[in-house]
């Protein structure tokens, strides 16, 4: 767990760092012979990452197509859903049967806190029916901790990249708007701030333009 918490820290990649989380699911975990991360973004769009096989997003696409089972219902409400065998169970009737049919006979799903733009949950399949104790859930719930601070992570960064571009932009169009008005920068400022009220434009998109148009 101390080596996965390093591997947080940029400039690693999100998906590798989910791809190591699941792959250490089901090595760490007993029953647990595929795991993915779903994620559910604000509009409902579904985002399958880090399987360790194909099937977790073949799952991930039969709950979109039918609209039940128990990776929704982490990603969004419960926080620990589990499902020892799906031939008894009963949430979720027209998934069950059709896992069961592909194979899968167990489930463990435990909600990503991320943010509220995105739910999500980290999710564990068996072939056979599996009682999830107590160890595999304490287990599963430090993965998906440390899969939620990766995401929240990235995006933090993705975030921060973006806001320093946005001032890169806007610093390159003042100078522009100083040397072709021979004004300082508080009134370069001053002039770019009353184009993007006056014409209803985003103060970026308007740096942008000055400086597409510089010539």
């Amino acid at each position: 767990m101390a080596e996965l918490a390093r591997s947080v820290a940029p400039p690693r990649g999100i998906e590798e760092i989910l791809l190591e989380t699941t792959t250490a699911a089901v090595e760490l975990i007993p029953g647990a012979d595929t795991a993915g991360i779903l994620l559910v973004a604000k509009g409902g769009k579904f985002e399958s990452h880090a399987g360790t096989t194909g099937l977790p997003h073949e799952l991930d696409e039969l709950q979109h197509t039918l609209q039940e089972g128990p990776c929704i219902g982490a990603a969004v409400d419960e926080t620990i859903v589990r499902t020892d065998d799906f031939r008894e169970e009963s949430r979720w009737p027209a998934y069950s049967a059709a896992v069961v049919k592909i194979g899968v006979l167990s489930g463990l799903s435990l909600r990503l806190y991320t943010t509220e733009r995105t739910a999500g949950a980290l999710n564990l399949f068996g072939y056979e029916p599996t009682v999830w104790d107590t160890e595999a859930v304490t287990v599963g719930t430090v993965l998906a901790a440390h899969a939620a601070s990766a995401i929240m992570a990235g995006r933090q960064d993705a975030e921060l990249k973006s806001a320093l571009a946005t001032r890169d932009r806007i610093g390159q169009a003042k100078g522009i708007v100083m040397e072709r008005f021979g004004v300082d920068d508080v009134a370069a400022f001053d002039m770019l701030r009353r184009l993007s009220q006056e014409s209803n434009t985003p103060l970026v998109t308007v740096a942008q333009r000055v400086i597409e148009t510089r010539g």
